[in-house]
């Protein structure tokens, strides 16, 4: 005898329904083999959009197993389990999505739930900034005036190294912000420049010891915060790098701030006295601004980062020391 499977436990609404308030249903049955049915009926046509949501392959997998197993009593999960898990639509290329090579928005489509979605939208990487510094005063250079704080443009490096993280906003723009480290050197051109300082100011005075001077720099050390908004025309959604394996073959451009706190400072000589090499260093705050901030630019092509920032506050505390306007410019990789 064959056996006849009666389904009627697909009732939408099963905790604001009671039998007092039952009315004529609208059923659907469907024939399963030639001598069993399958039957759906709906007393609230809200419920259809509930229905479009139901997972019904997991939940004709437990009637099967039930009846499998000469089980009728009824299916004991929530209804709320057989609910499809929400999903957005990414346009990412499936086969790059933990990977760093090219993707094109136009040809490539996949479904991914939104914990994924935001969690590509921004990648990490680690730059270093290497290049040279120097400073302004009212515009131009100390050269001019031929000051005991005028630098050596050779010699004089700005390293920095970044914790970048990149995020994508839409389509071509992005916003790179990190925090890092960075160290100003101010090799001055007068190997015999001494650095001191008195309760009023910092001082700039000739070193007259007699001594073969071979080196005098100020430097000072920051931690930093950066924003830049970026427009990359590339197809790569990370920071393009050196490093990489590929090439972007893209250019890309931006500017934003930077905030900085000084952490460390100190002034450094190299000389020969008495026969004797001698490196002493003095740490002070020698009246250097505890801050630093400014604007940066950044331009890109292929692997290969510039950048260039102008501190828009004074290096030295106001009437403290001379008005300079530090800046610096490199290479990021």
């Amino acid at each position: 005898m064959k056996v006849r499977m009666m389904i009627a436990g697909l009732l939408m609404g099963w905790s604001g329904m009671s039998t007092a308030q039952d009315k004529p249903a609208d059923t659907v049955i469907i024939k399963v083999g030639e001598g069993s049915k399958i039957i759906v009926a709906i007393k609230d046509k809200k419920d259809l959009e509930t229905l479009k949501n139901y997972n019904f392959q997991s939940l004709m997998e437990d009637l099967i197993t039930k009846l499998e197993q000469k089980d009728t009593a009824s299916i004991q999960k929530p209804a709320v389990d057989y609910l499809k898990e929400p999903a957005v639509e990414e346009t990412i290329a499936e086969s790059h999505v933990n990977s760093d090579e090219n993707w094109d928005d136009e040809n490539w489509t996949v479904i991914r739930n939104k914990k994924d979605r935001y969690s590509k939208r921004t990648y990490s990487s680690f730059n270093f900034d290497l290049g040279t510094n120097n400073y302004l005063s009212d515009g131009n250079f100390p050269d001019q005036d031929n000051a005991l704080y005028t630098v050596k443009p050779w010699g004089s490096w700005y390293v920095a190294a970044n914790s970048v993280q990149r995020t994508r906003i839409v389509n071509k723009f992005f916003v790179e912000w990190g925090l890092g480290v960075s160290w100003y050197n101010f090799k001055f051109q007068n190997e015999q420049t001494l650095i001191s300082k008195n309760d009023n100011s910092v001082l700039f005075m000739a070193d007259t010891r007699d001594a073969d001077f071979k080196k005098s720099k100020l430097t000072a050390t920051y931690v930093n915060a950066s924003i830049v908004p970026m427009l990359d025309f590339g197809k790569s959604r990370r920071k393009p790098s050196v490093f990489d394996d590929h090439n972007s073959d893209s250019f890309r451009i931006g500017v934003g701030p930077y905030i900085g706190y000084r952490i460390d400072s100190y002034t450094k000589q190299k000389f020969e006295e008495n026969g004797n090499e001698r490196k002493p260093r003095d740490h002070d705050n020698f009246y250097l601004n505890n801050l630093r901030y400014g604007m940066r630019l950044q331009l890109g092509f292929d692997d290969v980062d510039l950048f260039f920032n102008y501190d828009m506050n004074e290096l030295f505390i106001e009437n403290k020391g001379p008005k300079l306007n530090a800046f610096s410019f490199g290479v990021t990789f």
